[in-house]
């Protein structure tokens, strides 16, 4: 990254290519954590979308059931990908479909047992790759990168909360 900063800095001294410095590092580390989550998650038979789903319930405490449009708002999918979502984890056992007891037309999607324990073990396995990845960084430094990520991300954030 420092070679490629600085040829830019000689081809091109009228430009200010400080942020390459910043989000091209940026870019290189989101493809190296992408790999490492790619690969926890396939170390429990599972796949990012499925992941993505299942945590969304997990984290919706007891009884771990969440509407399929919560999910929606959860994972930022359309309606239609959603629902072939929750297609495919209730074949393969990991959540269930019952009826809402508050609304005679809707459905709750509920993390079974064998859901639970998987991701469960999945998301501790992320957690054991993510220390990996900023392990030489201290704690106080993690912090101080994530209190510069977050302001950097607000402006998206607040955009996307607004879609």
């Amino acid at each position: 990254m420092d070679r490629l900063v600085a040829a830019w800095k000689q081809e091109r001294p009228d430009l200010d290519v400080s942020p390459l410095q910043v989000l091209s590092r940026v870019s290189r580390l989101s493809r190296h954590l992408e790999r490492a989550r790619r690969a926890s998650f396939a170390e429990h038979g599972l796949e990012s979308w499925e992941f993505d789903v299942l945590t969304a319930l997990r984290r919706s405490g007891e009884p771990y059931e969440l509407s399929p449009g919560a999910l929606l708002r959860a994972t930022l999918v359309t309606s239609g990908t959603m629902t072939n979502r929750i297609d495919r984890l209730a074949a393969t056992g990991l959540v269930t479909r019952h009826p809402d007891p508050e609304d005679r037309r809707g459905v709750l999607v509920r993390l079974t047992p064998s859901g639970l324990e998987r991701v469960d073990a999945a998301f501790t396995g992320l957690l054991r790759r993510e220390q990996e990845l900023l392990a030489a960084l201290g704690k106080h430094e993690q912090q101080a990168l994530s209190g510069l990520l977050r302001t950097l991300l607000v402006p998206f954030d607040a955009s996307d909360s607004g879609a």
